[in-house]
């Protein structure tokens, strides 16, 4: 039996994975495969998430929306100007970059070249 990976943000030795992330209950981190292999830097150096202004984005950022978004499966619509605190930079198929809880909308993914860097 293999023993989990060390948490490289904490060093805490209770990671668990999920499907191709491991994550680390006690800080909240989570790393990929890829970042095991070729170590944080490296993973963290292949991954950049840029605005629509072009401003290099991190986990934890405060962003706001610069066009009216449809929610999909809903009649609903983030306005202009919506303010969204806490992101979190996430690797995904379909252009939806950021994770994020939008006040009135719940848990939702935005794509970058829709949000500024506040």
């Amino acid at each position: 039996m293999t023993a989990d990976p060390k948490c490289p943000k904490c060093n805490s030795e209770h990671s668990y994975q999920d499907r191709n992330l491991w994550i680390c209950p006690e800080c909240g981190n989570e790393w990929g495969a890829k970042a095991e292999a070729e170590g944080d830097e490296g993973a963290a150096a292949a991954f950049v998430v840029k605005d629509a202004h072009g401003k290099v984005l991190q986990d934890g950022d405060s962003v706001t929306v610069i066009k009216d978004l449809k929610v999909k499966g809903s009649s609903a619509v983030v306005k202009v100007g919506t303010k969204v605190k806490g992101i979190r930079l996430i690797e995904s198929d379909d252009g939806h970059n950021i994770g994020c809880k939008i006040e009135g909308f719940g848990a939702m993914n935005l794509k970058s070249e829709f949000i500024k860097k506040s």
